[in-house]
């Protein structure tokens, strides 16, 4: 099981091989480029601001642009918004993104190039109190879709349109929750109704992406979907990939890249869409700089491909519990929070940082705290995957205290943090594992993004008890931080408020950019609470469903106030908002002071 091999590699990023689908001038699939996209912010009937904005969203590189259609007023105006984009020189396809209002949909397919339906509004209604669901009453839902669906498909036909098979984790349908629970199965179930109608029409011109505001929900699903379809014969559909209501900031960029990167990671996804909390155009760039980290990197040689994991060994391992090391002293393994580690050499910085790691590492190999402390119980094996051979093997076996720091070689430590972890799995040890890699660039932004790209892939994946990630050229807490918003982004270790926040787009009733500031100046030393902040209540409460509290836009300069699902104080003024959420936090008992 020697590994030693020599390290030079082609850069061959490998993709699934999606069919090709016409979206205006601008094709989707294998054969073309992942493609980026934003969703404009302003209204839809403005058609001033929303020619703007989507001159600025194109200026930054943007494949397709996005507009809520809410109505049959939006729809109409989108071909207006398209009709002046044209004349002025711009081919741009655009997207019109419906909710509840199938008559929206078909006004938008006369005028412009692709329609985002959503299966679980698109037909499906909810009725306060619930129904009694019965098989008959399923059966005369699922026809409904079957009799509203299929004209539309009919007509997208004739006119050469694209859709999109939309599906959100927070607005699945009532009848697909009862039978399928809140869950992957359910989202992608909820998909393949509306794909065999398309199946029946012999219509292809679809994408299809599966979002949530969950990192683990929204890559599972994406994962299960693309397996189903290829279990169940379909074509090989293009992926749409986003992480909803990932933030702003730091926050948003970290969370949106573990959800996308692991994806793209594994070759999922045709085209993406970063969903900031801020102006849209600023989506782009970070969406570009993710798609070519990814794609750029080098394969492990061509001697270790026998030795690498297939889809499904990792696969099978991704919904099961962490319970794959196990404990090493008290505190590392096992079922204890991940950790974060540091070199030794950067306790002289401590002085000057607020955010500080769990443990520094020696080059002994001992841990010792910030204090200087040695933790003698913590013993750590710095080694790469091509030291793994049996006689290590039988040393780690022999020392089963010792935790693994798995250091990686190349500029692709996924594929080489993956393979250690399986050649260790497959020989039968458990100690727990810290993924290691080093990071040259000195743009904090890019390492944010490159660093969730890779460790949140792994700790999706279920392996990992911790991380110790390295930028020399980048302030020390910057990297602490970072590692820590890894692990609260894939939802592993809470170490500060979650703010779940939307990205706008013309549905949103209140400024939520000033309004995100707001609430993170009052709440954001609540440390892991969950604060979900939405425009609109279109999505809104289904996406924050794993939220403490909730901040939506109920009507013009009103807000709903939201304890958990339950809608607890309705319609206040805008301007008394945060000082009635402040009020229900304390009231419920979650809030402290700050330090």
């Amino acid at each position: 099981m020697s590994l030693h091999q020599p390290l030079a590699a082609p850069c061959r990023y490998s993709r699934r091989e999606a069919i090709s689908v016409p979206i205006g001038g601008v094709s989707l699939g294998h054969a073309h480029p992942i493609r980026l996209q934003s969703m404009a912010s302003v209204s839809t009937m403005d058609t001033e601001a929303s020619v703007s904005q989507a001159e600025r969203i194109i200026a930054a590189g943007a494949d397709y642009i996005r507009f809520t259609a809410q109505g049959k007023r939006e729809a109409i105006n989108l071909g207006e918004i398209r009709s002046r984009l044209r004349a002025a020189g711009y081919t741009t396809p655009l997207i019109a993104d419906i909710h509840f209002n199938p008559s929206a949909a078909d006004e938008a397919l006369e005028r412009i190039e692709k329609v985002r339906i959503n299966p679980g509004n698109y037909v499906d209604t909810k009725v306060s109190g619930g129904r009694a669901w019965t098989r008959e009453l399923y059966e005369q839902m699922h026809q409904r879709v079957e009799e509203r669906f299929g004209p539309f498909i009919e007509r997208a036909k004739e006119l050469g349109r694209t859709i999109r098979i939309g599906v959100n984790h927070g607005s699945l349908s009532e009848r697909m929750v009862m039978q399928y629970g809140d869950t992957p199965e359910g989202m992608v179930q909820s998909c393949l109704e509306y794909l065999d109608v398309c199946q029946a029409h012999d219509f292809h011109n679809i994408v299809i992406s599966m979002k949530a505001s969950n990192t683990t929900v929204m890559t599972t699903a994406v994962r299960l979907l693309a397996k189903r379809l290829a279990e169940g014969g379909y074509p090989a559909y293009p992926l749409h990939l986003g992480v909803t209501e990932a933030g702003e900031g730091e926050d948003g960029r970290i969370k949106s890249a573990v959800g996308i990167g692991s994806l793209l990671a594994d070759g999922l996804g045709d085209t993406i869409r970063v969903s900031l909390s801020e102006d849209p155009e600023l989506e782009i760039p970070v969406g570009r700089a993710l798609v070519d980290y990814i794609t750029s990197r080098p394969l492990l040689p061509e001697e270790t491909k026998p030795l690498q994991p297939s889809w499904q060994e990792y696969d099978a391992l991704r919904l099961g519990s962490r319970a794959r090391s196990h404990k090493t002293g008290r505190l590392v393994g096992g079922d204890n929070l991940p950790i974060v580690l540091a070199p030794y050499t950067l306790l002289e910085a401590l002085g000057s940082m607020e955010t500080k790691p769990d443990y520094f590492l020696s080059e002994e190999g001992s841990l010792t705290t910030a204090s200087g402390a040695r933790m003698v119980d913590l013993v750590a094996r710095v080694l790469t995957y091509t030291e793994i051979d049996e006689k290590l093997v039988e040393e780690l076996r022999a020392a089963s205290g010792q935790i693994v720091v798995l250091q990686t070689l190349t500029a692709n430590p996924i594929a080489e943090w993956r393979l250690g972890a399986t050649l260790l799995s497959r020989a039968g040890l458990t100690n727990p594992i810290v993924f290691a890699h080093s990071y040259e660039t000195d743009d904090v932004e890019l390492f944010r993004l490159q660093a969730s790209a890779d460790a949140g892939t792994l700790l999706l994946d279920g392996w990992g008890s911790g991380l110790m990630l390295t930028a020399p050229r980048l302030r020390a807490e910057e990297v602490i931080k970072t590692q820590l918003g890894i692990l609260q982004a894939t939802r592993l270790r809470m170490s500060k408020t979650e703010f779940i926040s939307c990205p706008s787009c013309g549905r949103t009733l209140y400024n939520l950019q000033e309004t995100i500031a707001r609430i993170k100046a009052s709440t954001s030393h609540l440390k892991g609470l969950k604060i979900g902040i939405m425009g609109c209540i279109v999505n809104g409460p289904g996406e924050m469903a794993d939220a403490d509290y909730g901040y939506v836009g109920a009507a013009p300069g009103k807000i709903d106030l939201y304890k958990g699902q339950t809608c607890v104080r309705k319609g206040i003024d805008q301007a008394e908002a945060l000082e009635q959420l402040v009020d229900l936090i304390k009231s419920e008992g979650d809030w402290q002071d700050p330090e």
